[in-house]
């Protein structure tokens, strides 16, 4: 998740909470509208123990360092995949709660990395100048050559504690370059139970107040001891008073305030309504495996609170984007803009073609979106043993090309976190991973149809559950120490392998690379390069 810092203002109250409107990265703040409305201006040391203290979980969430000893602050539905694959079923911690007496009582979050921010630098420049005058796959090419080229020189040679993400800003106004220091040893320290962490049955982050205790603590270690931090933010005694001042910083998601009327309608009718349809149905499959026993809701406890989150966020934006007057008031904001465009000769030239791009764009969007989800997305098969497959195989292909040549996910400074994730400890269920693997190899014919030709490879004569049963049977890719040797073993290990994941994966690679170069050729390169600045 390629999250800026933001820091947001608000005066805490008695009864309510007034927050200034919008969110600012820590190197743009607005000084003087915080010296006018609140009589606070930070410096520059201010600054940067703040951005120090603040916590980006690599998978979407924020957190805080709170203690010199490494302790960090987060929510615990951002850490619920970890308290889940620390559970058993005899050892329930997601109901029962945990408390480290110890340090030597923390647990080891398999899949958990934590990054505090160093250092952001502006590459607008270079990005611009490496892409400019180029289109479609070419394009592409350029932007993924420029970013492997900035973000595997700010690691340099400390993979193992640096990650540097290339951060787009403004739809393409901006690019900077983010050096994060990595913490790929993130510990559980406490976490309650789950009857309080989402008190009143609604298992989100979309509501205030809550009256909920949706908090946890974890603790970032290095060469297998705490580290220590000289910036946190230690807790306050007595809390926030009356009209106190207060600031919040994070690594929140994008809003998405640039997009086209065509984008949003796009997102509204052929991309809000499938996923919320696909979801819908996905949970009520959890919810009916859940209904087993209690193992059985154990296993599916937090992949189904991600999708009534994940339910909860596409609902709202997709009434949002039903209202008649908000979309009036984005077209009448669009045109505004377009006959602003207009009205400047030099501008019209560099700019006035990007709405018909961007249009167009969006039809081909629509005609791509299935064929690309269902064979380029691996989180559709809602497989673990797919997704590792996927990894061994494009893997060992592209870390045998240039770093500027690779699919952006395998260039050098990305190999620590595709290696963290591969070699994982995080248990595998083998009747919950049938169930999601079948309904989605179901999904996949649903959208495809049945005679589709990548349909046809992927069932053969056999019905989803049996493929499903069949490949789970015998594959292997539940042990860790298979899928490091394959990945070590490289191009050889995986063409010789007989596991029948990796003989999927490889199967449908090349219709898979084939609709993806489509995707960014026809749909993604054309919005990122419609949202440049001007040269």
């Amino acid at each position: 998740m390629l999250k800026p810092l933001l820091l947001a203002c608000a005066l805490s109250g008695a009864a309510t909470t007034h927050a200034a409107e919008g969110m600012w990265t820590l190197d743009n703040l607005p000084l003087a509208q915080m010296k006018a409305e609140y009589g606070f201006v930070p410096d520059a040391a201010w600054i940067q123990r703040v951005m120090r203290a603040s916590v980006r979980l690599a998978g979407g969430c924020s957190g805080s360092f709170v203690s010199r000893n490494g302790l960090v602050m987060t929510n615990h539905h951002c850490v619920s995949d970890c308290i889940e694959d620390l559970s058993t079923a005899s050892r329930n911690l997601l109901r029962d709660g945990f408390l480290a007496a110890k340090p030597e009582h923390e647990l080891r979050c398999p899949e958990l990395e934590l990054n505090r921010l160093e250092q952001t630098s502006d590459v607008t420049g270079q990005v611009l100048a490496a892409t400019r005058g180029l289109q479609g796959q070419a394009f592409t090419l350029a932007f993924n050559a420029v970013r492997a080229r900035l973000t595997s020189a700010c690691v340099g040679a400390d993979q193992a504690s640096t990650r540097c993400d290339l951060v787009t800003l403004y739809q393409g106004g901006l690019y900077h370059l983010y050096r994060y220091h990595r913490f790929s040893d993130a510990r559980l320290v406490w976490a309650p139970e789950n009857a309080i962490a989402d008190f009143g049955g609604d298992p989100d982050n979309f509501n205030f107040p809550r009256y909920a205790l949706d908090m946890a603590l974890l603790r970032a270690y290095e060469d297998g001891r705490p580290v220590t931090v000289k910036d946190h933010l230690p807790f306050s005694r007595n809390g926030a008073a009356p009209g106190e001042l207060t600031l919040v910083t994070g690594h929140p998601g994008s809003t998405s305030r640039l997009r086209t009327v065509a984008e949003l309608e796009t997102t509204r009718d052929a991309t809000l309504v499938p996923a919320l349809m696909r979801l819908s149905e996905l949970r009520g499959l959890l919810i009916q495996y859940g209904n087993q026993g209690a193992e059985a809701q154990r296993v599916a406890k937090s992949e189904l609170d991600g999708i009534e989150n994940t339910l909860k966020v596409l609902t709202g934006e997709l009434e949002a984007l039903q209202d008649a007057e908000l979309m009036r008031r984005k077209r009448s904001e669009e045109q505004s803009l377009k006959d602003f465009v207009a009205a400047d000769a030099a501008l019209q030239a560099s700019t006035g073609g990007a709405w018909a791009a961007i249009e167009q764009a969006q039809t081909q969007y629509r005609r791509l979106h299935g064929e690309f989800r269902s064979l380029e997305a691996h989180g559709d098969y809602q497989s673990r043993h797919f997704a590792y497959a996927r990894m061994l195989v494009r893997g060992a292909i592209e870390r045998g090309k240039p770093n500027g040549e690779r699919l952006p996910e395998f260039v050098d400074s990305r190999l620590p976190e595709v290696e963290q994730a591969l070699f994982s400890t995080a248990p595998i269920y083998p009747d919950f991973e049938k169930l999601r693997f079948s309904w989605a190899l179901t999904k996949v014919r649903e959208r495809l149809g049945p005679d589709h030709a990548q349909v046809k490879l992927l069932l053969g004569k056999e019905s989803p559950a049996q493929l499903a049963e069949r490949l789970l049977k015998t594959s292997t890719l539940a042990d860790v120490a298979v899928r490091r040797a394959l990945w070590t073993g490289g191009p050889q290990a995986v063409a010789q392998s007989s596991d029948p994941f990796i003989q999927l994966a490889l199967a449908i690679d090349p219709a898979a690379r084939a609709v993806r170069q489509r995707f960014e050729a026809e749909v993604s390169a054309v919005v990122r390069s419609c949202g440049r600045t001007p040269s």
